[in-house]
């Protein structure tokens, strides 16, 4: 007779998300399944149909968690920066870079083609919430165009992160690497902050 899988007591949601992302980290985006995160959550294939009927639902609920510890690392970045607003630009910065690294396969999800759904609210709130992190660096430099002055940053540090990501073996996790974004970030003009 075979044993049955134990009840979940609990926030099934949240385990099956948090399962969602352990899978993406040790296995990359594409192993994500139902079938997998029921099992990886101690619960039948079955459970998760309630929270998740489908798996573009489950991906898009586990891109909302990953915006949101994306954002988390971006503003834990910012809680530590000393001065002036451009130290907080290039600590959000780090802030992206560390996420990236350290949920290398969540950040290639997030940032993946149209793997989820971005008419989910909460994928959009977790997605605005992010971006307005960028919003709110990039003022004190965006005088006449803050779209141009985000973009300029996101494109920087984004480009950057994805090259890691990618696997470019000068772009390791690490000290280094952070080194060698300083430097980048040193040479772009944002222009004066405004008092």
């Amino acid at each position: 007779m075979p044993t049955k899988k134990p009840h979940h007591h609990g926030n099934l949601r949240a385990a099956l998300i948090q399962a969602g992302l352990d899978l993406i980290q040790s296995e990359g985006p594409d192993a994500l399944s139902i079938r997998k995160v029921a099992a990886m959550a101690g619960v039948s294939h079955a459970a998760p149909a309630h929270h998740f009927p489908s798996l573009a639902h489950l991906r898009t609920a586990v891109v909302a968690e990953g915006y949101r510890r994306f954002t988390a690392s971006m503003e834990a970045a910012i809680a530590e920066a000393d001065g002036t607003p451009r130290d907080v630009v290039l600590a959000a910065c780090l802030g992206y870079l560390r996420f990236a690294w350290a949920y290398s396969g969540v950040f290639s999800l997030m940032f993946g083609p149209n793997v989820h759904g971005h008419d989910d609210p909460d994928l959009r709130d977790a997605s605005d919430a992010a971006y307005g992190v960028l919003v709110r660096i990039c003022a004190p430099f965006a005088k006449d165009d803050a779209v141009q002055t985000e973009l300029t940053v996101w494109s920087l540090v984004h480009g950057y992160a994805s090259l890691a990501v990618a696997g470019n073996r000068r772009l390791e996790p690490g000290e280094a690497a952070e080194e060698v974004f300083r430097g980048m970030f040193a040479k772009l003009d944002l222009g004066a902050a405004e008092a």
